[in-house]
């Protein structure tokens, strides 16, 4: 019963009312997006079936943690961490400085979740190294240090299942000359561990990974290997993982900080 309870507190997080925000606060045109030709309930009860908005203790209409994390235009006005840090370096660490400034490029990455993650994708590709060479059929072949369908499979699992009750932290991507570090606050759900991950699959955020699912991948020159921006089949880490090691000769590896971050590094391949 313990466990039952702890699951369910963990999974319907997202499905919570945020106290402090109204209605208004959810934008329609963002909202709108997810109905129907069909659905003709009223906004509160359809925004409700989808886990956008509940009802409070007082009976009063709020918007939901997934409500503002899919429908608001600023989601960080009410929940100060929800949104990606992404942060690119010019060595291997960060105290690699030399004559020169060490940052390349910094950029705190704001809006609904999916165009944050689609955001954190072009900042990965604009700020990654590519070569190219002559292809076999004599046409120009790019080699990228990174594997874009990995790198948004990463990016969505972290905002997708980062533990958003976590308020003193936020998703933090960094990328080095040699690797990409992704940091999702929060540890496993569900029992799962860094080991488990390729062969299990547990969603945290519940609302959030449907709503997802529902949402067209608007940049198709960033990725074409989905439609849209979840599955929900769990086939997200292996990819991460097998398409990275094809491209770099390098496993990308999952560790957890003290329980509390789950940190993923996918290493660059030479270019």
């Amino acid at each position: 019963m313990y466990a039952t309870r702890s699951q369910t507190r963990l999974i319907r997080f997202d499905e919570s009312p945020v106290s402090w925000a109204t209605m208004a606060d959810l934008d329609e045109k963002l909202w709108r997006r997810f109905a129907t030709p069909h659905s003709d309930d009223a906004p509160e009860r359809f925004l409700s079936k989808l886990g956008m908005a509940t009802q409070d203790q007082e009976g009063v209409w709020r918007p939901t943690v997934a409500g503002l994390l899919m429908a608001c235009r600023n989601p960080e006005e009410f929940m100060y961490t929800a949104f990606i840090q992404a942060v690119a370096y010019r060595g291997t660490s960060v105290a690699d400085r030399g004559d020169s400034p060490y940052q390349l490029d910094a950029r705190d990455i704001t809006g609904p979740l999916d165009e944050q993650i689609m955001d954190a994708c072009h900042f990965v590709r604009k700020n990654m190294r590519m070569a190219a060479r002559k292809g076999a059929m004599g046409g120009r072949q790019d080699l990228p240090q990174y594997d874009m369908a990995a790198v948004f499979e990463a990016v969505t699992n972290a905002v997708a299942h980062r533990d958003y009750s976590v308020t003193g932290s936020k998703v933090r991507l960094k990328i080095f000359a040699d690797r990409l570090e992704l940091y999702a606050p929060g540890m496993l759900a569900n029992s799962m561990t860094p080991e488990s991950l390729p062969f299990r699959q547990a969603a945290r955020n519940e609302a959030v990974a449907s709503l997802l699912a529902r949402c067209r991948i608007a940049r198709e020159d960033l990725i074409v290997h989905r439609t849209h921006i979840m599955d929900k089949r769990g086939e997200g880490v292996p990819l991460i993982l097998s398409r990275s090691k094809a491209l770099s000769g390098h496993t990308p590896e999952y560790r957890l900080l003290d329980e509390s971050e789950l940190m993923l590094t996918i290493w660059a391949a030479e270019v």
